[in-house]
């Protein structure tokens, strides 16, 4: 589904444009203004993430992580950002037509997960190595990378933060919306899935928090009340 990014209509009738501040806290841009490591790895990783929205959902997954990395400013950003980034590339490497059975409800292939992770920490080494990331905190990067699903502990706060941003996802519009084309889910099937698969599973406070305002706000769209209003 298309983002909304222009009105449909000025119901005040007037430009309101002028008052509006040109940086607000939590809006961001996918670099901020820092550095533009991300922006050069991004044509690296999004040529392996045309699988099941890995795309989409990375880009989500690295907003959510600079989210969490503002209640933990003791955890490296410089590991944390570009292994989000990362994270998924070995989706590429796992047959098309076996992908979604990894993680079926009911079912699941733990083999199909392990190989995502261990050929995503292969392409991802590759990957920095040619940007130019200092081997040490490839190292760092990789090794989150390799078990970031199948690893039941978080080894350290940036890996923390990187399972925690990408289990988020789920219970976003657009994680709910892609379950749901997944498995042949309703909304309300979809946020139960997700919401079982979510909660019980973060590790920070702030994930969990999030997490817990997300299927909120999901659970209201659902609501018949709410749905009985003209409401976009």
């Amino acid at each position: 589904m298309r983002l909304k990014l222009t009105p449909a209509a000025n119901l005040v009738g007037r430009d309101v444009a002028s008052s509006i501040p040109a940086e607000a806290e939590g809006a961001f841009g996918l670099g901020d203004g820092r550095d533009d490591e991300l922006e050069r790895i991004w044509p690296h990783a999004v040529v392996h993430l045309d699988v099941r929205s890995n795309d989409a959902h990375t880009l989500y997954a690295v907003a959510i992580a600079r989210s969490l990395l503002a209640a933990h400013p003791d955890a490296d950003a410089g590991v944390v950002l570009p292994a989000m980034m990362l994270h998924d590339i070995g989706w590429s490497r796992v047959p098309a037509d076996e992908v979604l059975e990894a993680i079926a409800p009911g079912g699941g292939r733990p083999d199909l997960v392990l190989l995502h992770e261990k050929e995503g920490a292969r392409l991802a080494a590759e990957i920095l190595a040619e940007i130019g990331v200092p081997a040490q905190r490839v190292a760092r990067i990789v090794e989150i990378i390799d078990g970031h699903d199948s690893r039941r502990e978080a080894l350290s706060i940036e890996d923390a933060i990187v399972k925690d941003a990408d289990k988020v996802w789920r219970l976003t519009p657009h994680g709910l919306d892609t379950v749901m084309d997944w498995f042949g889910l309703d909304r309300g099937q979809a946020l139960r899935l997700c919401s079982s698969r979510v909660h019980a599973h973060l590790f920070t406070d702030a994930a969990k928090a999030l997490a817990l305002g997300l299927a909120a706000v999901e659970s209201a769209n659902l609501w018949p009340q709410r749905a009985a209003l003209e409401l976009p």
